[in-house]
């Protein structure tokens, strides 16, 4: 494993050019160039063929000028490499658009005019040459970017110093002014090319047999899941490789961004992708996920699948799930299984009804039937190390039983005990024989 404090310094493809550092200089006056021809002509459409269309008319009058002077003139390479550039300026997001196309790229942290650090997953991470020559020139950046969010111009500014947003490729990005944190600071974290099923979660390590086999059988008794671990544990890869299973059914998704991509993914079920949208830079237009909730259940679902639940959205699923929706599903961030109660309370009081604690532990020994909880060991590998049913609650507490447990440095997991109750008649409905179950 790369330590995070000696991490390796490789070349970038932008420092392939014989005068890198002249080229993008030279590339940020063309933008400005094309970007003020742009506004110039505002009834006519922004579109990459017509931005080359200038780009490789002020390249033309460059080498001419050149010609005229008699000096020497781009080669082949560099006038390609600086038309690139240009366009990636100006359509894109400039040089971060070369760290997003380097494949197994997983997320990209920026920090000001610092240099880069490219994350791969795995442990795995590389320093890359810094995308922007000021902290100044990184938040212009931002702006322009947010500028052309897909879902509508977003600000990002004193005023509205923290930015999150989708890009063009579903990436997700998110941003914060100075002022908030000590320099600007940007991550983008990428969603894969290509979706993980179960059994390459198996292959991987993630899951053994035993909890393989306890999950699928979970989702076909259409028990309500939640999946718990820390940030980046794989929480969504899991939920994604779970619903990859499912044939033909109408599968609601509510997010704040796209990441769970069903609705390009999974051909075979009716998909509707919602998404949640903050306020306009009027402050207003906002919808929630918690208003994403109750509209999904008007829309016959046969499963509300939430894929974070952090706040007052809680409520409103938990609702679902005891309504009849059963085989909704979600994930929150939790250090264990048993954690997951505590933050299920904690959201469900900062929601408007602001629910006790005994009438939340109601509600979720109602509507929960599994946690699965999600943990990293310290090479960066994800571990499913604890799958728990609910029982039921008394008083403030919500009752539940470890089915399954499994430490991160070991193979394999052990089981704890057979599932009873509810829980376990749904999961031998199923099919579920739990071998090995005491």
């Amino acid at each position: 494993m790369t330590a995070t404090n000696d991490i390796p310094r490789l070349p970038s493809p932008r420092e392939a050019g014989a005068d890198e550092v002249s080229l993008r200089a030279t590339a940020v006056a063309l933008a400005v160039r094309v970007t003020e021809q742009l506004i110039t002509t505002p009834g006519e459409a922004v579109d990459e063929d017509r931005v080359a269309q200038l780009v490789n008319r002020l390249l033309e009058e460059r080498a001419r000028t050149a010609l005229i002077q008699g000096t020497a003139g781009l080669t082949p390479a560099d006038e390609a490499r600086l038309r690139q550039l240009v366009l990636d300026h100006v359509l894109g997001l400039g040089p971060l658009e070369e760290l997003l196309a380097e494949p197994d790229v997983e997320n990209i942290h920026v920090i000001g005019s610092d240099p880069v650090i490219v994350d791969f997953g795995g442990g795995r991470r590389e320093h890359r040459s810094a995308v922007a020559d000021t902290d100044a020139d990184l938040v212009a950046l931002v702006q322009r970017v947010a500028a052309r969010a897909p879902g509508g111009e977003r600000r990002f500014d004193v005023a509205a110093p923290i930015l999150s947003m989708e890009l063009e490729d579903g990436s997700r990005l998110s941003a914060v002014m100075p002022g908030i944190a000590a320099r600007p600071t940007v991550t983008i974290r990428r969603h894969p090319t290509h979706h993980l099923r179960l059994k390459d979660l198996a292959r991987s390590g993630m899951v053994d047999q035993t909890a393989r086999e306890l999950l699928t059988a979970a989702l076909r008794a259409r028990a309500n899941l939640i999946i718990s671990g820390a940030t980046n544990a794989g929480k969504t890869t899991l939920l994604r490789a779970l619903l990859s299973l499912l044939d033909g059914e109408r599968v609601i998704t509510i997010e704040d961004s796209l990441e769970l991509g069903l609705h390009r993914h999974l051909t075979d079920a009716d998909v509707v992708a919602l998404q949640g949208r903050p306020a306009n830079i009027e402050g207003v237009g906002e919808v929630t996920l918690a208003e994403l909730v109750r509209a999904a259940l008007r829309m016959c679902p046969d499963r509300v699948i939430v894929g974070e639940t952090r706040g007052p959205e809680t409520l409103a699923l938990l609702n679902a799930m005891s309504m009849g929706t059963d085989g909704s599903m979600s994930t929150i961030h939790a250090s264990s299984s048993q954690q997951v109660f505590t933050k299920l309370a904690a959201y469900c009081a900062q929601a408007p009804e602001r629910l006790t604690p005994s009438a939340t532990a109601s509600l979720v020994g109602t509507a929960v039937h599994l946690v699965a909880h999600i943990d990293t060991t310290p090479a960066g590998e994800r571990v499913v190390t604890s799958i728990r049913e609910v029982v039921g609650s008394e008083g403030e507490q919500v009752i539940s039983n470890e089915l399954y447990v499994r430490a991160v440095d070991e193979p394999v997991g052990t089981v704890a005990c057979a599932p009873s109750g509810s829980v376990g008649q749904r999961l031998l409905r199923a099919g579920f024989m739990g071998r090995g179950w005491v």
